[in-house]
């Protein structure tokens, strides 16, 4: 979808708002943008962020300060192990397995490698990282 005819959507009214969303949602998927904010406000509006992994969103999608601070890691790093987890944030093997896992599931991380050595962590692609 360009941008002509996302504002013919917007100004015809011929969509309704969840079908507008569930549409917009795909386009900028494929496209590897960020998901953009739907809100509800003299209408509607959406916000678009410049970066995939604000520090908002990551709070928004129930991240612990320890996640974040991996995320932010990852980001000026490229990759994280569970070692260099558990030393960031001073945490136990198992406690850094869980959030890891957690960050995978929320579809934040990619992991490379199965478990145990060599196996680490990098951001999911987006078109900013």
């Amino acid at each position: 979808m360009n941008e002509k005819e996302l504002k013919k959507l917007l100004i015809s009214g011929e969509t309704e708002t969840l079908e507008f969303k569930e549409n917009f949602d795909k386009e900028t998927m494929e496209a590897g943008l960020p998901e953009p904010k739907f809100e509800e406000y003299q209408g509607f509006r959406v916000i678009f962020r410049k970066d995939a992994y604000t520090e908002e969103y990551l709070r928004d999608l129930g991240l612990n300060e320890r996640q974040i601070k991996a995320v932010h890691y990852v980001k000026e790093k490229g990759k994280i192990t569970n070692k260099e987890y558990r030393e960031l944030v001073n945490t136990t093997q198992k406690t850094a397995s869980r959030d890891l896992v957690d960050l995978v599931s929320k579809k934040i991380f990619n992991q490379v490698g199965t478990t145990g050595k060599g196996t680490f962590y990098i951001l999911k692609e987006t078109k900013e990282t």
